[in-house]
């Protein structure tokens, strides 16, 4: 398409600010068209292409773009800022309860309930920037080693720097939807497109089961007509590595309680049975929170149409994305998103 056939921009992003979307397009030629900011965790870009097809299923617009941008390095470093609207929240964060606390302490749950090792959690981080290294647009291009992955400086235990995605980290990804015929050869379909809110914390509450994620993926695969058994390439939210198992058995790719057996199959890694983060993954590619639901569909996007070069899935025909985003007090997550594409 050409930029006279888009109709309105919808622009997901976390920290930059007020009308972001306007600036960003303002010397591009796209007067006057409507512009969206979407704003909804590190789950935005996803959101934000979740918006979009239900303006082209209203027939509002018949060719959209979805953006998404973040310029982490603005921070200069350290943890990813929670809300301050919220003064529970603000507590909590203050008294350490920040993400990478949280998911030390569902990976601790995780070694002590599912007799695992240090090393199973970093397994997940060699895998992924093996794959990392055959991306040109990740951050991480190197391979590491389990040993050089626990031997990195400790974060909140058991998770050292290197199980951790990298919050210095600037990016953006776009896509074009639209309801017209495509002129090219194979276009990909959205197939669903879920979106869900968490629910509130019980005292009781299993910490590894991630809810929030796999009401999704249900909701998904439904909406779609397919099950997990039909899904050849999946990008998902390891912002940890420990997140990267929970969401084997969340997104229905492994049953409960095999996450790891499943990792050490070799069926999650390029050549296996359903790849999962052929891009190197948040862990490997970093995590710009408005752009990664984008970027997670472009990255699928071009294994559906053979684009992806040295880390192409053979075959692919159905991609999974998750995201899921942001921590709030006494609720699971913010929000999860969920998407299959297909040709």
């Amino acid at each position: 398409v050409s930029p006279h056939d888009i109709q309105a921009i919808y622009c997901a992003n976390v920290l930059g600010g007020m009308i972001l979307g306007q600036l960003i397009v303002r010397d591009l030629g796209f007067d006057g068209i409507p512009v969206y900011n979407i704003e909804n965790a590190c789950a935005s870009g996803a959101t934000a292409v979740h918006l979009a097809r239900h303006a082209l299923f209203a027939q509002q617009y018949d060719t959209v773009l979805v953006f998404g941008i973040e310029q982490l390095t603005a921070l200069g470093g350290g943890t990813i800022p929670m809300q301050r609207n919220d003064h529970k929240t603000e507590l909590y964060a203050k008294a350490g309860m920040v993400l990478p606390a949280v998911y030390a302490m569902r990976g601790t749950r995780f070694l002590h309930e599912r007799n695992a090792s240090p090393a199973d959690l970093a397994a997940v981080a060699v895998k992924n920037r093996r794959h990392g290294a055959l991306n040109e647009y990740a951050q991480q291009r190197s391979e590491t080693t389990v040993e050089e992955v626990l031997a990195s400086r400790m974060i909140a235990d058991p998770l050292t720097l290197l199980q951790c995605c990298p919050s210095q980290v600037d990016g953006a990804a776009a896509v074009v939807l639209s309801s017209r015929r495509p002129s090219q050869a194979r276009p990909v379909k959205v197939l669903s497109s879920v979106v869900v809110s968490g629910i509130r914390e019980q005292a009781d509450d299993d910490i590894l089961d991630a809810e929030i994620t796999a009401r999704a993926a249900r909701q998904a695969y439904e909406q779609a007509g397919l099950s997990p058994r039909d899904v050849d390439v999946v990008e998902l939210h390891d912002a940890f590595t420990i997140a990267e198992l929970l969401y084997y058995e969340a997104l229905g790719l492994a049953p409960h309680g095999e996450a790891v057996p499943f990792l050490q199959s070799g069926a999650t890694q390029l050549g296996g049975r359903v790849p999962v983060n052929p891009s190197g993954g948040l862990l490997a590619k970093g995590h710009p929170l408005g752009a990664t639901g984008v970027a997670q569909m472009v990255e699928i996007m071009w294994h559906l149409q053979g684009r992806a070069g040295a880390r192409q899935v053979e075959g692919a025909r159905v991609g999974l994305t998750q995201c899921t985003g942001g921590g709030i007090a006494g609720v699971d997550h913010a929000a999860s998103s969920v998407h299959l594409l297909g040709v």
